[in-house]
């Protein structure tokens, strides 16, 4: 009987180590060809899939090109955000599982977040339904790091890099004149404020900026807000204040939508965006100081320029043990981080296992004794979780016109 093939997505938003969890599945799956045969990559994840469109990785990253992937941003199979039926009798599962046994697929890893997880869930209680031999697996990603039952997610570690970085520099560049001013800056997070909350890491010193941090954790009252700066005003000339997109009044009604319209996205979620101009016109009109508004966007999980090296290894940590997990006949998992500590008291990473019926679905948000009682910053219990994710630089190689040498998909 021919050896089964093993095939890998990617669903939702990119990171800047998706694409090593990608790695890491990848080669453990080629590494093992005494049991896989092939190793198939599904563009644009399981919509594409259905479309009939797959690549073969020895194919489309021969030898040392597969090791590009480790350092190169974006979703090199494409992404998508389809959504599988809540019911397991739609004639969507039996085509899909008709096309992986076309495929001869024994193996089947799809790298995501939330709603990923809901794609892996109903795969395998679809595959036990009919009793099919396919091992699914979920590998953990989301730079909102708000997966439950594990520590953290790839990603997360170098998107705090990026915003904690980016923060700094920003400050130094607000403190350059002596005349009062407020700097908004907007940070990813709709209802989890894991990577606004990373700029704090910013800090060199107590009472450094940024001075004030809001997550959608707590409520914001706009009020309360502009009667904290004008007294933070009384000690410090120029003030950064680190925003959630999903911040939220007492009601629930998010701050953005006090001044545009919002939309959804297929998922349902509301699509957030502009809390930031929201404040910088109200601390303008209201306060009379100059102030302004600067949004990370994209930046925040394409950014490779100061990807964290924990980050990326701990990425391609989870593909592999994912992969020999599956060999080993695990499948409806999705691949966990445990924090431990070595002989020295120091962070370390070991990989866990866990049912991914409890976590798809589910949302992590930051502890409430993270949060200061003020509502507006996080305590030192964040900033030592935090730090050792964002350790260690990665060597980016340079093609010949001086700029990182990523690897495309024909």
């Amino acid at each position: 009987m021919s050896k089964k093939n093993l095939i890998v997505g990617q669903s939702g938003g990119p990171t800047a180590v998706i694409n090593s969890s990608l790695y890491g599945v990848v080669s453990e799956g080629l590494a093992h060809s005494d049991e896989i045969g092939h190793v198939y990559g599904m563009v644009n994840g399981i919509e594409g899939f259905l479309a009939g469109r797959v690549l073969d990785f020895e194919e489309a990253l021969p030898g040392e090109k597969l090791a590009y992937l480790t350092h190169t941003p974006g979703a090199y199979l494409g992404s998508c955000r389809y959504k599988l039926p809540e019911s397991l009798e739609d004639p969507v599962y039996p085509e899909l599982f008709r096309k992986f046994e076309e495929m001869n697929i024994g193996w089947f890893f799809y790298i995501g977040g939330n709603d990923s997880m809901d794609t892996v869930s109903k795969l395998s209680r679809y595959a036990a339904k009919i009793g099919s031999s396919i091992r699914v697996i979920g590998e953990p990603k989301t730079i909102d790091n708000d997966l439950i039952h594990t520590d953290h997610t790839p990603g997360f570690g170098s998107a705090a890099k990026y915003v904690a970085s980016t923060v700094r520099e920003i400050t130094l560049d607000a403190n350059v004149y002596e005349k009062k001013s407020v700097t908004i800056i907007e940070i990813m997070g709709r209802h989890a404020g894991w990577l606004t909350a990373a700029s704090a890491l910013a800090r060199k010193y107590d009472g450094d900026n940024p001075l004030f941090i809001y997550l959608p954790e707590t409520d914001f009252d706009q009020e309360a807000f502009l009667k904290d700066l004008e007294k933070a005003f009384e000690t410090n000339c120029n003030l950064i204040v680190c925003v959630s997109e999903g911040i939220h009044d007492a009601e629930g009604t998010f701050i953005c939508e006090y001044d545009s319209s919002v939309g959804t996205d297929t998922f349902g979620h509301k699509m957030l965006a502009g809390c930031g101009k929201y404040l910088e016109n109200l601390v303008r009109s209201r306060l009379g100081v100059k102030a302004r508004s600067v949004e990370l966007n994209v930046s925040q999980r394409c950014s490779v320029a100061m990807i964290s090296a924990t980050d990326q290894q701990e990425a391609v940590a989870a593909g592999k043990f994912g992969v020999q997990a599956a060999l080993n006949g695990e499948t409806g998992k999705m691949v966990s981080f445990i924090r431990e500590a070595d002989a020295n008291g120091n962070y370390q990473m070991v990989c866990g296992l866990d049912d991914v019926n409890e976590i798809c679905n589910q949302e992590k948000v930051v502890p409430a004794e993270w949060i200061t009682p003020d509502g507006h910053d996080v305590t030192e219990d964040f900033v030592r979780y935090a730090r050792p994710l964002i350790q260690g630089n990665v060597n980016v190689p340079l093609g010949e016109d001086g700029l990182p040498a990523f690897v495309y998909r024909k």
